[in-house]
C-alpha cells in the first residue's frame, strides 16, 4: 500500500511521492525558546518523530531539520522582564526542549539549525526579494509586499480583502497594512546585526525559508508544524521562498492542538502543563503514548483521567511482554509488523488503529501464555515489539528498560531480591497451612504498591497501576 498523508494545501489525503526516490526531506518549526516547554509544544516533535520512523521502515532515507527561533519578540521581552540577556534566556530554554524532546524518546534531528546562526542568508534572500520587486526598505525595517505574490493565502484559503495581518511595535513605513515583517529595523537596548539596510534583527517568518533553502534546497518533500502556524507563519514561509524562486515543500502536514477546557494550551495563556512537571509524575513512556497514540490531526483535551487510561493501557502491554519473557526467554522483535498495522500507518498515520492492531496482538498473546503456547507468544510477542518499535514506544527497548541508566537495572535488581525473599516466606507460610500469614504477606505486598500474581512457574510481581 501507498504512503498517504493528509496535505493540508490540498485540503485532501494525497498519495505520498518523494521528489528523490529512497530519500524524503522534512523541515520541522521547531521550539521558540522563550519558555520552557509544555506538553503542546513536545506533541509536534513527538508526531514528526513517528513519521519520521515510519518513513525510516518503510526504507526511506530521511533527512530531518528542526529549527530553533532563538531571537524574536517574544524572547526580547523575557529579557526585559528578568533582567536577563536574550542570549542567556534561549539558550537555557533550548536547553529543556532538548531535554523534554529526548526523555519522550524523539531522534535528534539531522539538522537543528538556530536563526541567529543564518542572518547572512536571510540577507541575501532579502536582497532577491527587493530586486524582484517583491520586497522593499522602509525606516530600516524590510517588508514583504504581498500584493505582489498572487498565491499568497492559498495555504489558509483566505481572501486577502479580508486579511488582517498580525503586526508588532515598531513595524513603521508599511505601503499596505497587511505586509509583513521580514526584517526589523533595531531598537535601543534591543540586539541587533547589520544589514544593507540598517541594523536590525529578522521577522519571525524569514528564518525558516532561509534555512530549508540551505539544508534542504530549492525544493523538499514535507513542511511540518502545528496547526496553528498555518497562519501567518507558514503562509508568509511560502510567499517568501517562492518570490525567492524556490518550489519550496511538496507537502503540508499540521499536528493539532493539545488543550485544556477547550483552549489551546499556550504560555501567554496561562494553561500550560510544562514537560518537566509532569516527568516527576509520569513515566516518560507513560507520556509519548499519551501524545502519541492519538491522530495528530485530532486536539487532545489534557485530562489526569485520559493520562491514566494511557498508563492502564501501556501497562497491559508491559504485562504481557514481561509474561512472555518470563515463559519463552528473551524475544527479538519481528522483522515486519503485520499487516493490519502497516496499512493503518500508510493511511494518514493512523496511529490509533495501529495501536489497535497491537492491543489485539496482545490480547492473543495472553491467551497463547495461559494456554502455554510458547512458539505463539514469541511471535505474538515479537510482532508486538516490531509494531512498538516503529512507534518509539517498545518497553524493552533499553532506552525505556534502563530510562535512568544502570542505577534503575540496579534498583529493580535489589528490589526483586527482596521481594522474591519476602515471597518465599509467604510460600512457606502456605506449605505449613499458614494461611493468614500468607494472606497478610500479600496484603502487606499490595499496601507497598505491589502486585502479586501466582503463576504456574511461581509467583511473580509487578507495579500496581494507579487507581
Amino acid at each position: 500500500m501507498t504512503l498517504r498523508l493528509y496535505d493540508t494545501s490540498a485540503r485532501q489525503i494525497r498519495d505520498f511521492t518523494p521528489l528523490v526516490p529512497g530519500c524524503v526531506s522534512i523541515y520541522l518549526c521547531g521550539a521558540t525558546v522563550q519558555a520552557a516547554p509544555h506538553i503542546g509544544h513536545i506533541r509536534s516533535g513527538l508526531n514528526f518523530d513517528i513519521l519520521r520512523r515510519w518513513l525510516t521502515y518503510r526504507g526511506y532515507e530521511v533527512t530531518f531539520v528542526r529549527n530553533v527561533t532563538d531571537i524574536d519578540d517574544k524572547i526580547i521581552v523575557k529579557s526585559a522582564e528578568q533582567g536577563r540577556p536574550w542570549w542567556a534566556i534561549g539558550f537555557e530554554n533550548e536547553r529543556a526542549f532538548d531535554h523534554a524532546y529526548t526523555s519522550l524518546g524523539c531522534l535528534p534531528p539531522t539538522y537543528e539549525p538556530r536563526a541567529t546562526g543564518h542572518i547572512p542568508e536571510m540577507v541575501a534572500m532579502m536582497d532577491v526579494l527587493i530586486e524582484r520587486g517583491h520586497a522593499y526598505a522602509a525606516d530600516g525595517n524590510v517588508y514583504f509586499d504581498v500584493r505582489s505574490f498572487p498565491e499568497y493565502l492559498a495555504l489558509s484559503n483566505q481572501e486577502l480583502d479580508d486579511l488582517r495581518q498580525p503586526s508588532g511595535e515598531g513595524e513603521t513605513g508599511k505601503r499596505d497594512p497587511r505586509d509583513f515583517a521580514l526584517w526589523k529595523s533595531a531598537r535601543p537596548g534591543e540586539p541587533a546585526w547589520d544589514t544593507p539596510w540598517g541594523p536590525g534583527r529578522p521577522g519571525w517568518h524569514l528564518e525558516c525559508s532561509a534555512m530549508a533553502h540551505k539544508y534542504l534546497g530549492t525544493a523538499f518533500d514535507i513542511h511540518g508544524g502545528g496547526l496553528d502556524l498555518v497562519f501567518p507563519h507558514h503562509e508568509n514561509e511560502i510567499a517568501q521562498a517562492r518570490a525567492y524562486g524556490d518550489e519550496f515543500a511538496a507537502y503540508w502536514l499540521h499536528n493539532a492542538w493539545v488543550t485544556m477546557s477547550g483552549e489551546k494550551m499556550s504560555k501567554s495563556l496561562g494553561n500550560s502543563v510544562l514537560v518537566s512537571e509532569m516527568l516527576t509524575r509520569w513515566r516518560p513512556l507513560v507520556l509519548r503514548y499519551y501524545l502519541g497514540t492519538p491522530h495528530y490531526r485530532s486536539t487532545i483535551e489534557y485530562s489526569e483521567e485520559a493520562l491514566t487510561e494511557a498508563e492502564h493501557a501501556l501497562a497491559r502491554v508491559e504485562g504481557f511482554l514481561q509474561r512472555a519473557v518470563e515463559q519463552v526467554g528473551e524475544i527479538a522483535p519481528a522483522a515486519e509488523p503485520p499487516a493490519e498495522f502497516a496499512a493503518a500507518m500508510d493511511d494518514d498515520l493512523a496511529v490509533p488503529q495501529a495501536v489497535a492492531v497491537v492491543h489485539t496482538t496482545v490480547r492473543q498473546g495472553n491467551a497463547a501464555l495461559d494456554e502455554g503456547d510458547k512458539e505463539s507468544v514469541a511471535a505474538l510477542a515479537g510482532q508486538v515489539r516490531a509494531m512498538l518499535g516503529i512507534l518509539g514506544m517498545d518497553p524493552l527497548d533499553r532506552q525505556w528498560a534502563g530510562a535512568a541508566g544502570g542505577r534503575t537495572e540496579q534498583l529493580h535488581a535489589a528490589v526483586d531480591s527482596l521481594v522474591h525473599l519476602v515471597l518465599d516466606q509467604r510460600q512457606a507460610a502456605r506449605e505449613r497451612k499458614d494461611y493468614g500469614t500468607a494472606d497478610a504477606i500479600r496484603d502487606r505486598l499490595k499496601d507497598a504498591g505491589l502486585v502479586i500474581e501466582d503463576t504456574p512457574t511461581g509467583p511473580r510481581w509487578e507495579l500496581g497501576q494507579r487507581p
